[in-house]
């Protein structure tokens, strides 16, 4: 039925609350619904959160978004982790009514006396409901109003006192006070929303080869890419993202660039799970024992980052899986088991699962897997191709991990179709890979973030992957060195997350063949030691401005956030322009709070110049100021206001990172 006040499209509410909207920590968020009543009388909305514990907090008012449209939002912030709900509650509001009738009848000298009165007592009864300390000043309020001796109009205006105004505002005098259902809400840590990862194959760092062909090539450890990770976290990242790092099978290995041909010492994808040496529970001997992958962990969490660990469930033909368990995969008519395929793309030495044949034996072997890796100190995990599995699984797993583990996260590598990213983010991902990596230009990076940080940031998370071992995108192959730059700068302030695939730092652009996405000599199917010293010391490494951007991204929470990024005018097809901004309300903001204006060129090959008229009150500001923005990239301050001219060259500056602040130039 519906309430004496109606209370409609309460958002975010996904899928009618089957399952909960998503915030971490401190994260502001917009709760809205459409409320309105009968008549001409005046009501009052808000928003009343209530924490794990079942505690309801105070009530934040809502206010119309614009006048007549009867739609309602206010913005909220859960303090800490756990299963939250919210609530809308709609009233009608009497001493609004009687303010907007007052106004009108005592300047006009109509019912002056009665209209006073009867405001006297609305304020008296507001009394009632207001801490005793602060009564006084509402029962003083109706004695004025009472007052003979004093003229009406200035009876009146002793109602509309900031005193008054901030004191009913907190505790309003409510009338028919109708309430939604609670509205499940689950609040992640922070790391579910905000962090820089770094994908890293083990073995190849340390990896050595003998150019003369005398001696096979050398397998890393993971004791060798511990030294990797020290100029890992001087970049500020946050995750260490590894691929699988268990036994990889013989049968149909492939060898260098995909090839169905491999030597006996060429390593194999590390996707082909599964040896005699074990599957999805042990670690690949070459990159050395358990003892080692904990050594691993914990050197990168004394240096201030986690790893993440994919989970990939497919095997090699080599898996013990497919010799205990042959009914866990696809039986071909000619009797061979199917491998998997994604035409034109096969993978002769992968057999995918297949969940219908045993989902009970193969769903308990699967959370076996995981929270063993859990006791070695994963707490995050990379999933591979989740798209490809029922998702009623994962809604299940994740479930049965977040109950006893709420801190284990899951990062879902689905490059699909948008139902099916946005149903996975649903059921319990936390974050997901994006199709960021194919919006390049200045109208398809606006339409797709829009789209992510608006109604879609409640239940799906982006991660912003500039690249990844199977995707070299054509704008990386063609732009040069400045199409790195840009990229990142778009990826790493766009997004709360990102991500890095190594060798991106080096500018590593040559496909496998023309038209291509694969990178050629791929790491997927070989080692690929990098001199990293080398290209540090001759200037040949992205590292100095990566570092930047993450320690920006750190140093202000306008950068950690997403539902607060605003786009703004620009002239010029090529150039982007865009924003986030923490507001005053937030204990690290200050009057103006924190803003960090973002201006890019798209164009990696050309000087581009244009003008920015922005969005004054996105930044906090109003259409006539004059303010100071401060380069981040190159450290000079200008005079800024509504409109500005901007030069941008790929080649030496192919953005403005800017601080906003009111201060002198």
């Amino acid at each position: 039925m519906i309430g004496r006040i109606p209370i409609l499209d309460v958002q975010p509410v996904v899928d009618c609350g089957r399952w909960p909207a998503q915030a971490v920590p401190g994260e502001t968020f917009e709760v809205a619904a459409t409320v309105f009543r009968e008549g001409h009388e005046m009501l009052g909305a808000g928003v009343v959160l209530r924490d794990p514990e079942g505690h309801a907090g105070p009530l934040a008012g809502m206010s119309e978004v614009t006048p007549g449209t009867d739609r309602y939002t206010a913005e909220v912030a859960a303090s800490g982790t756990g299963l939250w709900h919210f609530r809308v509650e709609a009233w009608g509001d009497p001493l609004a009514h009687w303010r907007h009738d007052a106004a009108i009848k005592i300047p006009r000298g109509q019912d002056t006396e009665l209209m006073l009165e009867e405001g006297a007592r609305l304020f008296e009864r507001a009394a009632e409901g207001v801490p005793a300390r602060r009564r006084p000043a509402l029962a003083g309020l109706a004695r004025t109003l009472r007052e003979k001796a004093i003229p009406p109009i200035m009876r009146f205006e002793a109602a509309g006192t900031a005193e008054i105004k901030e004191l009913l505002e907190r505790y309003p005098l409510r009338e028919h006070v109708t309430a939604t259902e609670w509205h499940p809400l689950v609040v992640h840590r922070e790391r579910a929303l905000f962090g820089s990862w770094y994908e890293l194959f083990p073995r190849s760092e340390g990896a050595t080869s003998d150019p003369m062909g005398r001696r096979p090539p050398q397998s890393g450890t993971f004791r060798s890419a511990m030294k990797r990770l020290p100029a890992i976290a001087e970049m500020g990242f946050d995750v260490v993202y590894l691929p699988p790092i268990h036994p990889i099978g013989a049968q149909f290995r492939k060898g260098p660039n995909n090839t169905l041909h491999a030597e006996s010492y060429d390593p194999g994808s590390p996707w082909a799970i599964g040896s005699e040496d074990g599957g999805h529970d042990a670690v690949h001997p070459q990159l050395g024992g358990l003892a080692d992958f904990d050594a691993f962990v914990d050197y990168t969490k004394s240096l201030g980052m986690e790893v993440a660990l994919d989970l990939a469930l497919q095997c090699s033909p080599d898996h013990p899986w497919v010799k205990e368990h042959p009914e866990w995969f696809t039986t071909r008519a000619d009797g061979s088991i199917a491998y998997a395929e994604n035409p034109p793309k096969k993978y002769q030495d992968i057999y995918p699962l297949n969940f219908d044949n045993d989902p009970e034996g193969i769903y308990r072997e699967v959370e076996r897997v995981v929270r063993h890796w859990m006791d070695h100190g994963v707490r995050i995990f990379r999933v591979d191709n989740p798209h490809t599995k029922p998702v009623a699984f994962w809604e299940r797993l994740l479930g049965s991990i977040a109950e006893t583990d709420p801190d284990v996260l899951f990062l879902a590598e689905a490059f699909t179709r948008p139902a099916m990213m946005h149903t996975l983010g649903k059921v319990g991902f936390h974050q997901s890979y994006t199709y960021f990596t194919w919006r390049n230009s200045k109208a398809e990076l606006e339409e797709y973030l829009r789209e992510l940080a608006g109604p879609v940031s409640s239940y799906m998370r982006p991660n912003f992957f500039v690249n990844t071992p199977d995707i070299l995108h054509e704008y990386l192959q063609h732009g040069g060195r400045p199409a790195f730059a840009i990229r990142a700068v778009l990826a790493s302030l766009l997004s709360p997350a990102w991500g890095v695939y190594s060798g991106y730092e080096l500018y590593e652009n040559t496909p496998v063949r023309p038209g291509s996405e694969e990178y050629r000599d791929s790491e997927k199917y070989q080692y690929r030691p990098r001199d990293w010293e080398a290209a540090e010391r001759e200037g040949r490494s992205l590292a100095p401005l990566i570092g930047t951007l993450n320690s920006l991204r750190r140093t202000h929470p306008a950068l950690r956030r997403l539902r607060n990024l605003r786009f703004h005018n620009v002239d010029q097809p090529e150039l982007i322009c865009f924003s986030k901004r923490v507001g005053p309300h937030d204990p690290e903001g200050d009057s103006l709070g924190d803003v960090v204006l973002v201006v890019v060129n798209l164009n990696p090959h050309q000087v581009r110049e244009a003008t920015v008229y922005l969005d004054m009150p996105a930044l906090g500001l109003d259409w006539a100021d004059e303010f100071v923005v401060t380069d981040e990239l190159s450290g000079e301050s200008y005079a800024w206001r509504q409109a500005n001219y901007v030069r941008l060259d790929p080649h030496t500056q192919p953005a403005h990172i800017l601080t906003v602040s009111r201060g002198e130039s």
